[in-house]
């Protein structure tokens, strides 16, 4: 990890950078600035490469709506503002964030995306506790009960007290988890101990720190207390001290690695959740509804046995009020082994068809919060065709319900559209239809002016499809 002024950027080898991380010119500076941990700079350098000659490019028909930013934990160190300047330079039409436990980049991403002319939208993820599966495993490995779940579409970092207050909930029960991991894991590593307030929460830009910041710290600490800390590590991760030396020339791998074995199951800093740990799915929906944003369900693999009863556990969450189905497709096709390729391909092929049988757009990316995950998805991939379609449609409804809702209040929670548009695969049809043909930023802005409460869909969609 390398700290340069204000911002982070955490070491990963040359060929897993991203193009923005390796720039060489006059320019690099302003581009690195982008993710400096002061809003005030990353605007400025906004400011000054839209004043640069735009390149000329063609917008490629690919989006990417699940990138963390490193308000929770990005592996590339993007900032909101980096991340619409990746998108643009790129030529990805359509991008959406997605932090852990905050909203924080919320406004800054969407602010970016209107003066890039990126398709943009924003949400939250979290860990909830599902009673009706206490004993199966969902999507959180070795933890039954437990469900990483997300809400997406919301429209500002600004909300109303009542939701502020489940965000402030939110932050402190991941900032007791954290302080609490730390406690196990000084008294494992002792003398290499770590201060949340002291060695964490420095590489966070607002004190939303992950397991992947504290590994971090942990490093740097026997950095600290170590001329050469490989024989200190070999003891504590059961390895030889050459091997040690040997797997820290891979600073992203080393990370991993320490985490796996220090914070997951069967490691010293591990503790099994149990129905106290995080809150009830219901309290992330009332956050969404609190913010007209959209309740939206994730899949991991359809291996659990949780998601081998995935038509019983969407009819659940459905009925608790999820829109939407976020997927992580590179993991679920892209693997060097042929036959567990095939399997979670065919997996993939599924869930997406149950998507379709229950009305639930998808929200596909890539994550980007661990070291190795692609900029977007390989849309072009031959395993990616049966399912592409299904993937931009929903890419182009969660863009279409945030620029209705954020400039007209007339999202896909709206009383508008429960009243114009209560069959839910025709409300989804027309926030995608608004999606493809409405552009970002004020070319954008000066249709919508058009639009009035009063309209019915129809007549708005003769006013904006052209």
């Amino acid at each position: 990890m390398v700290k340069c002024g204000q911002f982070v950027v955490f070491a990963i080898p040359n060929q897993q950078r991203e193009p923005m991380m390796i720039q060489t010119g006059a320019d690099v500076q302003l581009k690195h600035a982008l993710n400096h941990f002061d809003a005030a700079v990353r605007r400025a350098a906004l400011a000054e490469l839209l004043k640069q000659p735009a390149a000329p490019s063609t917008l490629r028909d690919v989006a990417n709506m699940h990138c963390h930013t490193f308000f929770s934990f990005n592996a590339y160190g993007y900032s909101p503002t980096g991340l619409a300047w990746l998108a643009r330079q790129q030529a990805i039409e359509l991008m959406g964030i997605v932090d852990f436990d905050v909203l924080d980049a919320a406004s800054e991403f969407l602010d970016a995306c209107d003066v890039t002319e990126v398709r943009g939208s924003a949400g939250i993820e979290t860990r909830v506790y599902v009673p009706e599966f206490a004993t199966r495993e969902i999507n959180s490995p070795g933890e039954p009960g437990v469900l990483y779940h997300m809400a997406i579409g919301f429209t500002a970092t600004e909300v109303s007290p009542a939701a502020q207050a489940i965000l402030d909930e939110l932050r402190t029960q991941s900032t007791d988890r954290n302080r609490a991991l730390i406690d196990r894991v000084n008294a494992y590593l002792d003398p290499v101990v770590i201060d949340y307030a002291a060695d964490v929460l420095p590489l966070t830009p607002s004190g939303n720190a992950t397991e992947r910041h504290i590994v971090a710290a942990y490093i740097k600490a026997a950095e600290r207390n170590f001329d050469q800390s490989a024989p200190f590590w070999a003891g504590r991760l059961g390895m030889d001290a050459a091997a040690v030396e040997q797997a820290m020339h891979d600073q992203a791998g080393f990370q991993n690695r320490v985490r796996s074995k220090l914070m997951k199951r069967g490691g010293p800093g591990y503790m099994q959740p149990d129905a106290g740990t995080f809150p009830r799915v219901e309290r992330l929906h009332e956050l969404a509804l609190l913010c007209h944003a959209l309740p939206c369900a994730a899949w991991l693999d359809g291996l659990s046995e949780g998601e081998q009863a995935m038509d019983e556990l969407l009819t659940l969450l459905v009925g608790k009020g999820v829109v939407a189905l976020n997927i992580v497709p590179d993991r679920n096709w892209n693997l060097s082994d042929p036959q567990a390729a095939a399997k979670k391909q065919q997996k993939l092929y599924e869930v997406v068809a149950l998507a379709k049988e229950f009305d639930l757009p998808l929200n596909v990316g890539t994550e980007m919060n661990s070291f190795g995950q692609p900029t977007v998805d390989d849309f072009a991939a031959p395993a990616l065709a049966p399912v592409r379609d299904a993937f931009m449609d929903g890419a182009y409804f969660i863009y279409g319900h945030t620029l209705l809702e954020r400039w007209l209040g007339m999202g896909y929670q709206s009383d508008w559209a429960a009243d114009a548009l209560p069959a839910r695969a025709a409300r989804n049809e027309f926030y995608a239809t608004i999606g493809r043909h409405v552009p970002p930023g004020a070319k954008g802005r000066a249709l919508l002016s058009e639009i009035q409460l009063e309209m019915r869909p129809d007549e708005i969609m003769q006013r904006l499809v052209i």
